[in-house]
């Protein structure tokens, strides 16, 4: 029989793991970056500079997508009075549920 009373147990964690970028991968990868993002606007400036406008106008939709998420379609809780409350609207508007 086994008495574990006045003995403490021990609880080792495994350590969490690293994020990617804190790896040497990781590491290796944003000075690669950096590198390349050097060359290419010393090399190509005329280009990078030429494409802003451009770049500018796509970043508006990707913001909308990946910022916003979309808008809707996600609730936030299970408050039952909300969703009567939004049933009652939209069958006021003709809607239909």
């Amino acid at each position: 029989m086994n008495d574990t009373h006045g003995i403490e147990q021990r609880h080792e964690h495994s350590p969490s793991p690293k994020s990617f970028w804190r790896t040497r991968y990781g590491i290796g990868f944003l000075v690669l970056g950096a590198i390349a993002t050097y060359f290419l606007l010393t090399e190509h400036l005329a280009h990078v500079v030429g494409a802003l406008p451009l770049l500018l106008l796509l970043a508006c939709p990707f913001m909308h997508i990946f910022m916003h998420h979309g808008h809707g379609h996600h609730h936030h809780g299970d408050d039952p009075s909300r969703s009567d409350a939004s049933k009652s609207t939209s069958s006021r508007n003709g809607d239909t549920p």
